[in-house]
């Protein structure tokens, strides 16, 4: 004998049909059909009212949302998202509360997530996986212009086949983009025009914080340049990140991602007009755009010009009596103790100080900056990890 297949709407049927028939009433049927009394009087009342269609389930959205978006704040966020269509909840979030100061209330960042997500506006970002942090002791940016960061960000094409190469500059405390400017080659010359301009903008700072490419890094003695040279001499400390590890500068890397999303995708037809589109990022960027690590201001509310002007003329330099002074020859050699040592091309007709520290071993300093070592017994210069500073007496105080 086969099973009789049964739904629960056709028991529902069954059990309104028996009670209607009057040869049980509502008690013994709510026991043979194993419910309670409430809901076979539920079921009848609702066969009363519309016949047996009304015996199915009904949706259980709720019929009044008392804390629902008005239409004319749901407008408001749209309007937002128009103008910065690359902004979030949060960013939005403090927009509101920006242009609406006299609100009682504002909406959760989760609600006008999923409102913006029901409107097609937003999508689901993929979570990466966090790199774990390499023992480096690099500066932790305590003010504006403790730590500034540098970097070439990665060249594209424009519309008309130009090559654009954005020279960015930023703070790191306070997230200010100080500078976004594309140059034809990033070479010495050309990048060291572009820091004279924001130096004479914002002041020195005390570190800046660069990968090891050109022209901020280079093979010679400690990975220093002419323009990290240049750098020391100003009395800014040059601080490089280790190869390979692009997060040791995570801050300056995440900028760049928003700026390729803002101005590179797509790129503009020609290299004016994609300047025109560096400088309007940065203008957002620092004056409109909230930041999160920063509880939501901007970093124009934050950054301060530094109180270390830049100066009209390089600072003499100015070693302890207790180090010899000698000048670096053109192609790169000193002359200690009676031997030629090769030290870096990069210091051709400048001055370092040699601080001998016992029998065998010697220091090499340039400015504030300790170069690296001569090792008496083997006669060769080799750099030093992690040079720290030296005395403020080791260079003049002009303009630092």
């Amino acid at each position: 004998m086969p099973w009789i297949e049964t739904c629960v709407m056709q028991e529902r049927v069954k059990f309104v049909m028996n009670l209607l028939e009057g040869t049980y009433n509502m008690s013994e049927l709510c026991r043979a059909y194993d419910i309670s009394r409430k809901t076979g009087y539920k079921w009848l009342s609702r066969y009363r009212q519309g016949g047996v269609g009304d015996l199915s389930d009904r949706r259980r959205v709720p019929m009044h949302h008392p804390y629902a978006m008005a239409s004319e704040l749901k407008d408001t966020i749209l309007t937002i998202k128009s103008h910065f269509p690359r902004w979030g909840a949060r960013k939005i979030r403090a927009r509101l509360e920006r242009i609406y100061p006299d609100w009682h209330s504002y909406p959760a960042v989760s609600t006008i997530g999923l409102f913006l997500r029901k409107q097609g506006l937003t999508c689901s970002r993929k979570r990466r996986a966090q790199c774990t942090p390499t023992e480096w002791p690099l500066t932790e940016g305590q003010y504006s212009n403790h730590v500034w960061c540098a970097d070439f960000k990665g060249h594209f094409k424009t519309g008309d086949g130009h090559r654009c190469n954005p020279l960015t500059i930023s703070d790191h405390t306070s997230r200010y983009l100080l500078c976004c400017h594309h140059l034809d080659h990033a070479n010495y010359r050309l990048t060291k025009r572009q820091f004279v301009r924001i130096f004479r903008d914002y002041g020195l700072p005390g570190i800046i914080r660069t990968d090891n490419g050109a022209p901020f890094a280079s093979v010679g003695l400690g990975g220093l340049s002419r323009l990290s040279y240049w750098w020391i001499r100003l009395g800014i400390h040059p601080e490089r990140i280790q190869p390979g590890h692009p997060e040791q500068n995570g801050r300056h890397e995440r900028m760049h991602k928003t700026l390729k999303a803002y101005t590179a995708r797509p790129p503009a037809q020609t290299i004016r007009t994609q300047q025109k589109q560096f400088d309007a990022f940065c203008r957002e960027y620092n004056e409109v755009r909230p930041h999160e690590a920063l509880q939501m201001r901007t970093p124009a509310g934050c950054y301060q010009r530094s109180v270390h002007p830049y100066p009209s003329r390089l600072p003499a330099i100015d070693y302890p009596s207790h180090m010899r002074v000698t000048r670096v020859q053109w192609h790169g050699d000193i002359t200690h103790q009676g031997r030629r040592l090769f030290l870096t091309e990069s210091l051709s007709d400048e001055y370092i100080g040699i601080e001998q520290v016992s029998e065998d071993r010697s220091l090499v300093w340039y400015c504030r900056y300790l170069l690296g070592q001569i090792d008496h017994r083997q006669w060769t210069v080799s750099p030093i990890q992690n040079p720290p500073l030296i005395s403020a007496a080791c260079c003049g105080d002009e303009g630092t």
